[in-house]
């Protein structure tokens, strides 16, 4: 195919707005990709089907396509769905179940031989699966086990006539890759268009997190109730604009698709996927009209042997209460309701002769606990608060103690404790691990109307060491005779990678970026962070530099508390970590902080 091709980002999880599918369809794409699974999504699906006898699959995604398929199939759009979660095959005919409804017949394929669970023993017994970068192989048996595939197998069907492709688990910017490689006929060994098809893919992945969603100047966007999702107008040569529906809400500028293109990211010059090891230090982005921005710059190099495998175990249960707080020192009120709370119900847990409690955390949400030492002394005075109490136990039983227990609190505790939960429950556990496999021990199959097939991937070379983390030259700094916050010179963006957070830091204008540099080592954002980490021995901090963007990128190892199933702090995911980054005191001279605001 030559010109240009469309690929619109149809969803960024399971949770999503429906609104994204019609607008995408009236603008015109050739492409639709779906992102629907989720780290944690996985145990979800398995306790849907075991505990509830649900399908183990995306039921959002079948739903989305029963309103729009007609469309769908007018306009000749092809859809990429990573919906089939732990069974493709059984989301591949619902599909088909709700088309022949409509009286359609679209040509369906699916992909499976991610699934390892029934495997995993006799891999482990074998030693095949691989201690994922400085995590050890995670115990099993696991609830999940499913390796990350690529795209190739995308573009496999995609060749054969599908016009809806189901996966279950592959890495997300997948979707979109899989589509240029079927539509410009790249091949194992284009690694640089690769690389740049991975970065479209990964743009468009969060969707409406590249279009406004999310972004630190979010008074600047407009229209959040009918944002617009975001298109790619890619070429064969990987560059693309990344733009959006006309007549919709959102911006897509430099900030927006900067900050997404680190999200969730580690080492920007070695982001590792099945098809390609990509280098997005030297990626440049142009504002090239309203609401369009080109990216291009992209390098690869060849991928790595093995598969990343994402293995999730049952571990415990969890009670939970959150409950409005008001009046006078409503934080001090809350916080000696929920320490309170906790004493109690481990005096109940002994005297009924059960295990203590594993965690338990207390929260006054409002107070800016999170915020450790940079917390404010105003935020102790607030009149209103939210308890967030939460206890880990064994078992069930005693995760629904401390929700028994927390109503007693409304009639022999604080004053304003409003005794009308705004949430509370048991919920299960699960533990995520990663691990890594050889391309060579798991094999992707296709099928579609044709039969089964095995789809031959790129296998990589040796595993390499981590590519030099290359710094810009260094600039010559003007005497700083003032400090502005860093919310003035940049933007930013956190997330997770595991129990791993990424903070990203943009400076808005390329002055900017020396003095940010020279104020942002790791030494002081750990200190800044200090009150995610145990103690300061454990404290790791990474820096990477992104010249193209003139940007840096923050990995904080071991700071999410466990990481999203089983943190036990409210942002469990460390969303809010960077928002907490812009007050940073920065050095400046006087013409940079003029320039600034």
């Amino acid at each position: 195919m030559t010109g240009v091709v469309r690929i619109g980002g149809a969803s960024a999880g399971f949770i999503d707005s429906a609104i994204a599918v019609p607008q995408l369809l009236a603008a015109g794409v050739d492409f639709l990709a779906f992102d629907f699974m989720g780290e944690g999504n996985m145990p979800i699906l398995a306790r849907r089907r075991d505990e509830q006898g649900q399908p183990a699959y995306m039921e959002e995604f079948v739903e989305h396509m029963r309103n729009n398929l007609g469309t769908i199939m007018r306009q000749g759009v092809r859809v990429v769905a990573n919906a089939g979660g732990l069974d493709p095959e059984a989301c591949a005919r619902a599909l088909e179940k709700a088309a022949a409804d409509l009286g359609l017949a679209p040509r369906i394929a699916w992909i499976g031989g991610d699934n390892l669970v029934e495997r995993e023993q006799d891999l482990r017994d074998a030693g095949k699966l691989l201690p994922f970068g400085r995590e050890k192989v995670p115990p099993g048996p696991s609830t999940t086990a499913n390796a990350y595939f690529g795209a190739f197998p995308i573009a496999a069907a995609l060749d054969r006539g599908a016009q809806i492709v189901v996966t279950g688990r592959i890495v997300d910017s997948a979707a979109s890759l899989g589509p240029l490689i079927h539509a410009f006929g790249w091949t194992a060994g284009d690694y640089d268009r690769l690389a740049a098809g991975t970065l479209i893919g990964h743009l468009l992945e969060c969707g409406a997190h590249v279009t406004g969603g999310l972004f630190t100047d979010w008074r600047d966007v407009p229209d959040w109730a009918n944002i617009g999702y975001p298109i790619a107008e890619c070429r064969a040569d990987g560059s693309a604009v990344i733009t959006k529906p006309e007549e919709t809400g959102g911006l897509v500028s430099v900030g927006t698709v900067a900050e997404q293109m680190l999200y969730e990211v580690g080492d920007p010059a070695r982001y590792l996927v099945p098809d390609v090891a990509c280098d997005f230090g030297a990626v440049t982005m142009q504002q090239v009209g309203r609401d369009r921005v080109e990216v291009t710059g992209a390098r690869g190099h060849p991928p790595e042997p093995t598969y990343k495998v994402i293995l999730t175990r049952n571990d415990g249960w969890r009670g939970y209460a959150v409950v409005p707080v008001s009046g006078i020192d409503a934080v001090a009120k809350a916080e000696r309701i929920g320490a309170a709370l906790v004493e109690r119900t481990r005096s109940l847990l002994r005297q009924r002769n059960m295990a203590d409690w594993r965690a338990t955390r207390v929260e006054a949400i409002g107070g800016e606990g999170s915020y450790g030492a940079q917390r404010s002394v105003a935020a102790r005075t607030v009149r209103e608060t939210t308890l967030r109490i939460v206890a880990d136990h064994d078992t069930p039983e005693g995760a629904a103690l401390m929700v028994r227990e927390h109503f007693s609190a409304g009639v022999s505790m604080a004053p304003g404790n409003a005794c009308s939960p705004l949430g509370l429950g048991v919920t299960a556990l699960h533990r995520l691990g990663s691990a890594l496999i050889a391309k060579s021990d798991v094999t992707p199959r296709l099928h579609d109307a044709g039969g089964c097939i095995e789809v031959t991937v790129p296998a990589g070379g040796p595993r390499q060491s981590a590519a030099a983390n290359a710094a810009p030259e260094e600039a010559e700094l003007q005497p700083c005779d003032m400090s502005v916050p860093l919310v003035q010179l940049a933007w930013v963006r956190s997330g997770d990678k595991g129990n791993i957070a990424n903070v990203a830091v943009i400076a808005r204008d390329a002055r900017f970026a020396p003095y940010i540099r020279a104020a942002l080592d790791p030494a002081a954002v750990g200190e800044w962070y200090a009150h995610l980490f145990e103690s300061d021995a454990d404290r790791l901090v990474q820096r990477f530099d992104v010249p193209g963007i003139h940007a840096l990128n923050f990995m904080l190892h071991d700071a999410l508390d466990g990481g999203m199933t089983v943190s036990l702090r409210y942002d469990p995911m460390g969303k809010g970590l960077a928002q907490q980054l812009l007050d940073f005191p920065v050095p400046v001279p006087a013409p940079i902080a003029a320039a600034g605001t």
